[in-house]
């Protein structure tokens, strides 16, 4: 994990003499812990990386992940694991690995208060700097090994989302759709689910971040399903629109309006491209049809270790893409009380384009009732 330590130090405007990262409990967990420290299983609650300036790391673990730990880091030699069995001696440990009165970056976006005043209290006289800015730009460009665990989460994710046309059945509930992508999900490989799946019938697809309820599926309703799975930590995001039943005229452009503008930003994605343009090349392309300003969100955004990974398209996003980013490409267009399309792809950025992380079709598709 050295280069990726390194990477971290580099982009860090004053150089501190250690960087620390601390996990709570969960559901506060610094995902940036598991960039650091590259290991694939365990929550390590209440632990902490301290890494230094060349690279080297020292992991503060409890019992509970101390095999995991030190499996992750057998043959890593800039890895050493400590294993304190006591509050106390976590404590010790953290004084004795942390430069005294020195200058300590944190990761303040993910940093509890309860330890921040810890680190307060044991590293008297030390001085803070916030690194969450240089921690996001190491982590928006991925590595060999990052790439292999997202294209993983693109296939398990796009193997369901080619399934769903035979998953739907007049009178299933949206949450027994969502159920079954999740079930198909795990017994495909995946660790879990990337984020709460989303499933909307009829007026609800129009919803981007509806929470499926016990709305029962009849003909004449159109069907938005946004997923993702976790592979080793790493996260997938696809989105599939469908009809069901009886065709809607309207609901079709809808949809061959979103395909059109998802395609028209994808011409567009390539190192040096501004985020900004390439969200507004798929929003010309809606406000140029029938449904201007029925678009109401982001192009997309950076995945990673969390589905929203620390930077986003928009219409007023800065930053370029950069060659190794994985984004999403998620053009939508909702029609309040009638429905929605969305369709949303993961890639990642090249020198020359992008390559899809994701695969299943996204043409329209009526699925018989």
């Amino acid at each position: 994990m050295k280069g990726r330590i390194r990477s971290i130090f580099d982009k860090l405007e004053v150089a501190p003499d250690a960087l620390i990262l601390a996990n709570g409990l969960d559901t506060h967990l610094d995902q940036s812990f598991f960039y650091v420290f590259d290991v694939p299983s365990g929550l390590f609650e209440s632990s902490f990386v301290v890494a230094h300036a060349d690279g080297k790391a020292d992991i503060i673990a409890g019992p509970l992940e101390e095999e995991s730990a030190r499996r992750a880091a057998r043959d890593d030699p800039d890895v050493t694991i400590h294993a304190p069995s006591t509050k106390a001696e976590r404590e010790e440990l953290l004084l004795k690995l942390a430069p005294k009165s020195g200058t300590v970056a944190l990761n303040y976006p993910e940093l509890t208060h309860e330890l921040y005043r810890l680190l307060d209290k044991v590293l008297v006289g030390s001085t803070f700097i916030d690194a969450s800015e240089a921690i996001r730009r190491a982590r928006v460009v991925k590595d060999k090994r990052e790439i292999e665990r997202l294209q993983q989460a693109g296939a398990i994710a796009s193997k369901v989302a080619k399934e769903i046309p035979s998953i739907l059945k007049t009178g299933m509930t949206e949450v027994e759709v969502a159920a079954e992508i999740e079930y198909r999900m795990m017994r495909g490989g995946a660790s879990g689910r990337s984020f709460s799946t989303i499933v909307g019938f009829g007026p609800n697809s129009a919803e981007p971040h509806y929470s499926p309820q016990g709305v029962k599926l009849a003909p004449g309703m159109s069907i938005v399903c946004d997923f993702g799975a976790f592979y080793q930590r790493y996260a997938s995001d696809i989105t599939r629109s469908f009809r069901f039943g009886p065709a809607d005229p309207e609901l079709k452009h809808v949809h061959e309006t979103v395909q059109a503008a998802q395609n028209a930003a994808l011409d567009l994605v390539k190192a040096g491209a501004a985020g900004r343009d390439v969200h507004m090349a798929a929003q010309k392309v809606i406000d140029a049809s029938p449904f201007k300003g029925r678009f109401i969100h982001g192009l997309g955004h950076s995945i990673g270790l969390a589905v929203h990974d620390g930077w986003g398209m928009g219409p007023s996003s800065e930053g370029r893409l950069l060659t190794g980013m994985a984004v999403t490409i998620e053009p939508g267009i909702y029609l309040p009380g009638k429905g929605g399309v969305r369709i949303e792809d993961d890639v990642l950025v090249t020198e020359k384009g992008y390559k899809f992380l994701t695969d299943a079709p996204r043409e329209y598709l009526e699925v018989a009732a």
